[in-house]
């Protein structure tokens, strides 16, 4: 388990709840328009783990819950252990994930260690591969898609719409693909830092497109802008 960076309060990050972010290294993904890319290429010092779960205790009447987040969290098999550690605090854990360990987001569902999940849907499954930099079997994305469906859990299914991977054909791919969720949100694409340097150049959608999206969607799915 590698934490490489904590922040205190968070009124945004988890719905309805004020939190706390741990932010962890190392992502399976490579999506060109990441802008967490220290984080991604692991480039950050370690966080002592006692330090953070004391600091939490110590916080633990001024916030509702902790946001686990990367990076990619799934691909440390110890984030149960963390988890357990957290809940223990009592606080509530929300976490971030791409969809890419299926066994390990079903495992936590089954132990009752989550209390929210948010998982980002890159693109449709044409320009999936492309829109992550790496290859994916798309069964992978899609055994997440109907285990948060099936859960008894709060979810959100949400992309960051970055102009060449999404488009209204797309929108419609998307909207068959997590058709009957509770909730997807569309946000919107900030061009800064980028871990491939030529998004940085990339113009986002104008907020009118980005509403035309949503009427695309609305079919499928109840969809918002973020």
């Amino acid at each position: 388990m590698k934490i490489v960076a904590v922040q205190k309060t968070s009124l945004i990050d988890y719905p309805d709840n004020i939190s706390s972010i741990l932010f962890l290294s190392r992502c399976n993904f490579r999506c060109p328009y990441c802008h967490n890319k220290d984080l991604v290429l692991d480039r950050l010092p370690k966080i002592d783990e006692e330090v953070i779960i004391d600091d939490l205790k110590m916080r633990k009447k001024y916030i509702d819950g902790v946001v686990i987040t990367g990076g990619e969290p799934t691909l440390y098999s110890d984030l149960i252990d963390l988890i357990r550690k957290i809940k223990e605090i009592p606080l509530l854990v929300k976490l971030d994930t791409n969809g890419s360990n299926p066994d390990l987001l079903e495992e936590l569902l089954n132990l009752k260690l989550l209390d929210y999940v948010a998982m980002d849907i890159k693109a449709d499954p044409e320009n999936y591969s492309k829109a992550i930099g790496v290859e994916i079997d798309m069964d992978i994305i899609k055994e997440s898609i109907y285990t948060l469906k099936n859960s008894k859990i709060n979810y959100e299914f949400r992309t960051t719409v970055v102009p060449p991977f999404f488009n209204d054909k797309i929108a419609r791919n998307i909207g068959e693909l997590i058709k009957g969720s509770s909730i997807y949100y569309l946000q919107q694409y900030v061009p800064r830092n980028t871990l491939d340097p030529k998004f940085e150049n990339i113009k986002p959608y104008p907020r009118e497109v980005l509403e035309r999206f949503v009427e695309i969607l609305k079919p499928y799915v109840k969809t918002t802008i973020r």
